[in-house]
């Protein structure tokens, strides 16, 4: 009997639409094993067991069943993203418990490919923080359950790296799809502004957040990507399912790019350490080894940076949590958007971003892809994190995850890649950023990497 846990969207959808599965058995097994690992993982805040039963059956019913990219591909949803029935509540307390009268139009889209929501997942509450914790429950990384799976899309990528969905749908507003997938082995990128619709909370931090795929496998990642983004009307053909001149396997097309290679921290005070250092150091040299022009080459990051983000991640959660009853709020979360208030104003000019915009062009024509390491250390331990201290918050967050923030500031497109292991046998990542409009190309990098250097799809929970 063929087991449909740990094949990928692709390889799942492909079965389904030439009848060697259906889709509830592929929803069921999967099903199975969220309630088998989720108690010891946290990835879901809920799972629609039986909706998702009866959706996978109407999924089975439908007449363009033979041309659906995700045909009966079980898929988790970040809980800030409108699910028709279910509530949406941020990880907060202070969030209304109604249900959403209609899907996002992303969640919409991997419906109308074939994809069935089995459930939606953890986040830090508002999406704050680089950790995921709070009432609905902790987020652990599946590879080393001691540490948290990061954040803000924290249960998505847990739930991908557990082997309990194939893809999960999560968003990026100063890292939040990079962050857990470097930490959890995955696949991600975070578009470029406009390529997929937004729409998250109230004004998409200024512009700063997209939405977004975690995925298992480049393949996976550039299918998922195209189904959000609305290329065609997507059909299997149209998004190009097995069609890349790899086999399908991530698309690594031989264009040779001149690629920067970067170890240095943005933030100033902010260290990388040696294991990010080298993968990123290893990851340039495959790349010149497969005909690519690599340099070293550090982008030219502005000594404010820093301030810059921090107006901009802080007066982001002042604008969400406005409507919000601040009681209900946890002590974290109250101060970061306290201390935002002051700046919303200003934030919404756009100006800071255009001038970090304009002061990074030249690097971007001179390079057309830069790498970098995708975290600067292993993320913390899992644990209370929404209890503890809003600086105490901050710095841990800042002193692992400074890599992200400034390509949302830019709002041009992003990648997480795998890429080796950390000394404790968790995944190791790197990061792919090019100027607007290069998500092909990012994707093209990052399928030659992982045709080079390959890594495990998932966590290996079965075996401890």
């Amino acid at each position: 009997m063929t087991s449909w846990v740990g094949l990928s969207a692709a390889e799942i959808a492909a079965a389904v639409r030439e009848k060697r599965a259906t889709p509830r058995e592929v929803v069921a097994e999967h099903l199975a094993r969220i309630e088998r690992l989720d108690g010891r993982i946290g990835a879901f805040r809920t799972v629609r067991a039986e909706a998702a039963l009866a959706e996978a059956d109407e999924v089975a019913a439908r007449a363009d069943l033979a041309e659906l990219p995700l045909a009966g591909v079980p898929v988790a949803v970040k809980d800030n993203l409108a699910v028709r029935g279910e509530s949406s509540r941020v990880g907060s307390a202070a969030t209304p418990d109604t249900p959403a009268a209609e899907d996002h139009v992303t969640v919409a889209r991997l419906r109308a490919a074939g994809a069935v929501v089995v459930g939606l997942t953890n986040v830090p509450e508002l999406c704050v923080f680089g950790t995921t914790e709070g009432v609905h429950g902790t987020a652990r990384n599946p590879w080393d359950t001691s540490r948290t799976a990061g954040g803000s899309s924290g249960g998505s990528a847990a739930a991908v790296a557990a082997g309990m969905v194939p893809i999960a749908l999560g968003n990026d507003g100063m890292g939040s799809l990079r962050i857990p997938a470097a930490n959890c082995g995955l696949v991600t990128i975070k578009p470029g502004h406009g390529v997929v619709p937004a729409g998250i909370s109230d004004g998409d931090w200024f512009g700063m957040s997209e939405n977004g795929p975690l995925a298992t496998t480049v393949a996976d990642a550039r299918l998922m990507l195209a189904v959000l983004a609305g290329t065609g009307t997507g059909t299997a053909a149209e998004v190009g399912i097995g069609t890349g001149t790899d086999g399908g396997t991530g698309g690594a097309r031989d264009v040779t790019r001149t690629i920067a290679v970067s170890a240095r921290s943005p933030l100033a005070g902010t260290a990388v350490s040696k294991p990010y250092v080298t993968a990123v150091r290893e990851a340039a040299r495959l790349l010149a080894g497969a005909g690519h022009r690599v340099r070293r080459a550090d982008p030219p990051y502005p000594v404010s940076l820093g301030v810059t983000a921090l107006r901009h991640w802080t007066a982001g959660t002042a604008v969400d949590a406005a409507a919000l009853d601040p009681r209900r709020l946890a002590r974290r979360t109250r101060v970061h958007a306290a201390v935002g208030r002051r700046f919303v104003n200003g934030v919404r000019t756009g100006s800071e971003r255009e001038r970090l915009r304009r002061r990074m062009e030249p690097f971007f024509a001179e390079y057309d892809v830069l790498l970098t390491p995708a975290l600067a250390r292993r993320s913390p331990e899992a644990g209370p994190w929404h209890e503890r201290g809003w600086l105490r918050n901050v710095l841990a967050n800042t002193n692992y995850s400074p890599m992200t923030p400034p390509w949302n500031l830019t709002g041009w497109p992003a990648m997480s890649v795998p890429f080796g292991t950390l000394p404790s046998g968790a995944p190791c990542a790197v990061q792919l950023v090019g100027r607007p409009g290069s998500e092909v190309a990012l994707l093209d990098l990052a399928g030659q990497i992982e045709r080079l250097s390959p890594w495990r799809r998932t966590a290996g929970l079965d075996e401890s």
